[in-house]
């Protein structure tokens, strides 16, 4: 293989594309150049109101992390074996380690993938805590060019816990079907000779999977839903409202992106793109300012609908829930995390103070061992910090 986009142009072998972009290896590439293959919007930081984070390295040669089989591993060794592009562990607001690879830099934006829902997920909160946006108001109220869809009867809570009955097969290695339009519609996958867009598309989301509020139902598009409540709700943008209330307020070093389809509408669950710095400052900013909205997540989510969801087999045995598009595993610390695929990450532990970030170009969508290898190095370096 060719060095990827390397050369004026850049070799036929070596060329990410619209086709290609999330394939491996050509995503070693793509994943921090997005912006390059997809139209996008900014997310604008405030440059006078960064929040600093110290500098404290900390070595962590002690710990180990159990693998599926073979001896334990090193961080270093964890971190190729889980293909990072960028790692990042803060405690109480300083700094204690950071690694790149595969050509990213301090200063790249990397996609988040569905970590970009629970971005959602503090905005809509945020929202709420204003009287913006009302959780338990139905979509088809704001929406209601949705009222011959599944979506009927729905509620915005129902959408942000991922408790709408719809039909869905979140299968992202299928070949064809509604994903695979899908994806054509939010600008990520080639048009073909009908140029859609998300909005249209959601409208054709008229099968139902089952009732509201029943058993966690993982709906990519529920999301993107949720970005379009959202903006007709505020009547702004969801860049601009992603700016103000989120980004500026952590205090963001850099500007943020995300994608758009053809007319503009942001691609809420997968297509923000951040730095890894900036990725660790949500996490601070969660643990120093998140208040109630925090708590609500931290404490509600039902286990049951968890467990007879469709993303149990993917974290096998732990007491996992779902709320306002976060994953919580219950603990005397509870442990929030986003979670995207291909690797990425965000950890928040409130109680002790500690955020983990990390990004990836895993060659699979879903790595089930991966996301075990990866809990179990979080879980090690969280008993880590506790003794040092």
């Amino acid at each position: 293989m060719n060095r990827l986009m390397h050369g004026f142009p850049p070799q036929p072998q070596g060329q990410v594309t619209l086709t290609n972009w999330r394939s491996s290896p050509f995503n070693h590439w793509a994943f921090h150049h997005v912006r390059e293959i997809i139209p996008s919007a900014d997310i604008a930081n405030d440059r006078h109101a960064v929040k600093h984070l110290p500098s404290v390295p900390l070595p962590l040669r002690e710990v180990r992390v159990e693998p599926d089989s073979g001896e334990p591993l090193t961080i270093e060794a964890f971190l190729q074996e889980t293909d990072h592009d960028g790692f990042a562990i803060l405690l109480n607001g300083r700094l204690l380690y950071e690694r790149y690879g595969n050509g990213m830099t301090e200063e790249t934006p990397h996609i988040l993938m569905s970590v970009s829902k629970s971005m959602l997920g503090l905005l809509a909160g945020v929202l709420a805590e204003r009287k913006a946006l009302d959780p338990e108001r139905l979509v088809t109220e704001l929406i209601p060019e949705l009222a011959g869809t599944a979506y009927k009867g729905a509620s915005i809570r129902q959408l942000l816990d991922m408790r709408a009955g719809i039909a869905w097969d979140e299968n992202y290695l299928a070949k064809s079907g509604p994903i695979v339009e899908y994806r054509k519609a939010t600008g990520w996958n080639p048009a073909g000779e009908r140029p859609s867009d998300l909005r249209s598309f959601m409208q054709q989301l008229k099968s139902a999977g089952g009732s509201h509020n029943g058993p966690l139902h993982y709906v990519s598009p529920n999301t993107d839903l949720l970005g379009w409540v959202i903006e007709r709700a505020t009547g702004s943008r969801y860049a601009d409202l992603m700016s103000e209330h989120l980004w500026k307020p952590m205090g963001a070093e850099r500007g943020a992106y995300i994608t758009v389809d053809r007319l503009g509408a942001p691609r809420a669950a997968g297509g923000m793109c951040v730095t890894l710095r900036d990725l660790a400052r949500v996490g601070q900013w969660m643990i120093d300012k998140g208040g109630a909205r925090i708590d609500d997540i931290e404490s509600k989510g039902d286990p049951k609908a968890w467990a007879a969801g469709d993303l149990a087999e993917y974290f096998p045995d732990l007491p996992l829930r779902y709320r306002s598009q976060w994953y919580v595993l219950e603990g005397e610390a509870p442990l929030l995390f986003g979670y995207g695929i291909h690797g990425q990450f965000l950890f928040v532990d409130r109680r002790n103070r500690i955020v983990i970030a990390k990004l990836s170009s895993q060659a699979a969508p879903m790595d089930a061992a991966r996301i075990g290898l990866t809990l179990r190095a979080v879980s090690e370096i969280r008993k880590f910090l506790a003794r040092a």
